[in-house]
């Protein structure tokens, strides 16, 4: 079965339009208390958000629905992602809930799950979720109804978690570090965590306002940080999303660092510490250049599909600790069970402290290779798969690139649209290919 409602993460849309909308938020909320109480006589949910103007709206729509299904609610306003993941399983609560799109703009927001132990739930509990919504509210009686209460320190405590995923002895004293959290839902976290640690910090996108997160900074607007820190003199730059899960980092030259390259950072460190690291999980848009590095150290890569939770998966299958995306979703299952900007930023920090060098030192050993990506709209209905001329095209381009590259074509799940990849050492050869390969799917 597919789910009518959730997508890979979560429930998400524009704000006012269904399904993001008051009435069925508190549906939802209602319907997710019942499937808690299937297991649990009397739930607790945890209910964290990033900073967008909506969240008001969707915090009091869920507070309504769990306490009207006789579940205790507790509130930790804004506070990133991870964090709600961390608290869920500290403080024994039976789910957590994150009002938050992410690395979207203002006028959208979604909802999102965490279990019990602070991971991604199954598709068998959104099917669940799903049936319990086509069914008619019960509603609790009065003395049954749920109660509702904020945790005050739920910031500072995360900011805790997160240093202690980081040796005790470890200093970023001496340090300058430009901070941008993308006027999300680290805004006051993030600079405190790389603060109390010992580095000089400065901020930018730590301002929100309820409308501009993710506007003009953060980790899907790096360009931002990059002038911060060319323009302060800093040692290192940080960009987190708006909910502060993905990671992207800078250093002193104003070089930019993505998902791929700081994820073989954190494999090389552990490597270097003499630790066992069996295999790493990418994805399918994982530069090749971090797949033959690995394979020169003896590290096997696997590739899933985009997303997180597909990594996740992957990772959970062969029983690794990690793995990451290009966008800079980074998973180190030993020090967290979800993806953490500020916690892998840690870990990148920790490497370079540790070993006396710069990112780029440590990744002496990795070039990307030139990646060309390519949209072609498609027409409603249209097979591509069945395209001749661009199954033709694509052997003819793989037999080219030989073992120097590689083709991903696969079609949009937002859009009707087919992306189109071609990753080669020449950025010429990519170019030309991944056009002759538009062309081909066009074409048919």
């Amino acid at each position: 079965m597919t789910q009518k409602y959730f997508g890979t993460d979560g429930i998400r849309g524009t704000v006012g339009q269904f399904p993001i909308t008051a009435d069925f938020v508190l549906r939802l909320a209602h319907a997710v208390g019942r499937v808690l109480k299937q297991a649990e006589e009397r739930p607790t949910v945890l209910i964290g958000k990033d900073t967008r103007i909506s969240g008001y709206m969707l915090e009091s729509a869920l507070e309504s629905g769990f306490n009207s299904a006789g579940v205790d609610v507790v509130l930790l306003g804004p506070i990133p992602t991870p964090g709600v993941a961390y608290l869920t399983r500290a403080q024994r609560a039976s789910l957590g809930v994150v009002i938050s799109a992410s690395h979207n703009a203002y006028p959208d927001n979604g909802i999102k799950f965490f279990s019990a132990q602070g991971t991604k739930l199954p598709d068998a509990w959104e099917l669940a979720v799903e049936a319990a919504l086509d069914e008619p509210p019960k509603w609790a009686d009065s003395a049954s109804l749920g109660k509702a209460r904020r945790l005050d320190d739920a910031a500072g405590r995360y900011i805790e978690f997160c240093k202690s995923t980081v040796p005790h002895a470890m200093s970023l004293r001496g340090l300058k570090i430009v901070v941008d959290a993308a006027h999300g839902a680290a805004y006051q976290v993030a600079p405190k965590v790389f603060h109390e640690l010992g580095a000089e910090v400065l901020t930018i996108g730590c301002a929100p306002d309820g409308l501009n997160i993710n506007h003009e900074v953060g980790a899907t607007h790096p360009d931002a940080l990059v002038r911060a820190v060319r323009a302060n003199h800093a040692d290192y730059g940080i960009a987190l999303d708006g909910d502060a899960d993905r990671l992207q980092m800078v250093d002193a030259a104003g070089r930019l660092y993505n998902g791929d390259e700081l994820l073989y950072l954190m494999a090389a460190d552990r490597m270097g510490r003499d630790e066992h690291v069996p295999g790493v999980v990418g994805t399918v848009m994982t530069n090749m250049a971090v797949e033959v590095a690995l394979h020169a150290r003896g590290v096997k890569l696997v590739r899933a599909r985009v997303g997180d939770r597909y990594v996740l998966e992957e990772l959970a299958r062969h029983h690794w600790v990690l793995g990451g995306e290009s966008s800079g979703h980074l998973l180190a299952l030993d020090r967290h069970t979800t993806g953490d900007g500020i916690v892998s930023a840690l870990q990148v920090l920790q490497a370079c402290v540790r070993n006396g060098k710069t990112m780029a030192h440590m990744l002496s050993d990795v070039v990307l290779y030139p990646q060309v990506l390519l949209n072609v709209r498609l027409v409603p209905g249209q097979d591509w798969k069945s395209n001749k001329l661009l199954a033709q095209t694509t052997q003819a381009v793989e037999q080219e690139l030989g073992s120097t590259g590689r083709v991903l074509i696969r079609a949009s799940g937002t859009e009707p649209l087919l992306r189109v990849m071609v990753e080669a050492r020449d950025a010429q050869m990519a170019s030309r290919c991944a056009q002759a390969l538009a062309d081909a799917a066009r074409a048919g």
